[in-house]
């Protein structure tokens, strides 16, 4: 089979309901690529949702044999993919059909390393809450630290920048302190200010729980090697991002 382009990766924990869509949404993409789903010790019927699958030629099943959280799951799928590039997607998120598309051309006229785009909250169920979460077209390193503008799902990055640079800290933000280390090496990253990424709402994960959140923020800048009183500054910074985020984002 000719190598892909991109290596899409899904991390998947007790998301059977949702996964789907997800897998769909990438299939749609009209680029070269390979999906990896990465069973993380799921205790739904994610079984049998995958077993729709299992004579895609593009698609790869694996299953953890003790749940390693989504950063060393992630990570996992970094080491198999054989792509150029590597995109994440969360099992209960979906794309736009000309999202990898539309990134590629970024990267490729901007020799950037990372891409991202503009995300849609949906709701639980899926349904569309009229608000967007924009980005700037051009992110650096001070841009990145008043708050954490790049959402994982959206990410499409050079597969040899994302090994550089691993998933560590599971009990933090693992893709905020990833994002952060590429950016104080690389520069720059860039953004499509379109919400080609629909971003489930959820009070599960740890993104769910806002206070326990904003301590895993904290740890970010700690693990960053910042002393208390910047960490202070730019945990201030990610608080009132985080309101104006979540409360009042861009109404379409």
């Amino acid at each position: 089979m000719k190598k892909p382009l991109i290596s899409v990766i899904i991390p998947a924990y007790n998301c059977a309901g949702y996964i789907s869509q997800a897998i769909d949404s990438v299939l749609c993409q009209r680029v070269s690529l390979e999906i990896i789903v990465i069973d993380d010790c799921s205790r739904d019927n994610l079984d049998e949702v995958m077993e729709k699958y299992r004579d895609s030629p593009v698609l790869f099943y694996v299953k953890n044999r003790v749940n390693m959280g989504a950063a060393q799951s992630r990570n996992r799928g970094m080491s198999m993919a054989s792509g150029e590039y590597i995109a994440f997607l969360d099992g209960d998120d979906y794309w736009e059909p000309d999202k990898l598309e539309k990134q590629l051309k970024v990267i490729q006229n901007s020799n950037a390393v990372l891409c991202c785009t503009a995300r849609e909250l949906i709701t639980g169920e899926g349904r569309p809450t009229g608000r967007t979460i924009p980005v700037k077209e051009k992110i650096i390193y001070t841009d990145l630290l008043k708050h954490n503008c790049i959402n994982c799902s959206s990410v499409l990055i050079k597969t040899q920048v994302a090994r550089e640079f691993p998933m560590c800290y599971e009990e933090s933000h693992e893709d905020y302190i990833m994002w952060l280390r590429i950016l104080k090496k690389y520069n720059m990253a860039y953004g499509i200010n379109e919400p080609l990424l629909k971003y489930r709402i959820s009070n599960k994960g740890k993104s769910g729980d806002k206070f326990h959140s904003a301590r895993m923020t904290f740890k970010v800048y700690r693990y960053m090697g910042f002393g208390y009183i910047k960490s202070i500054l730019c945990f201030i910074s990610y608080t009132f991002h985080g309101i104006w985020k979540y409360c009042f984002g861009r109404i379409k």
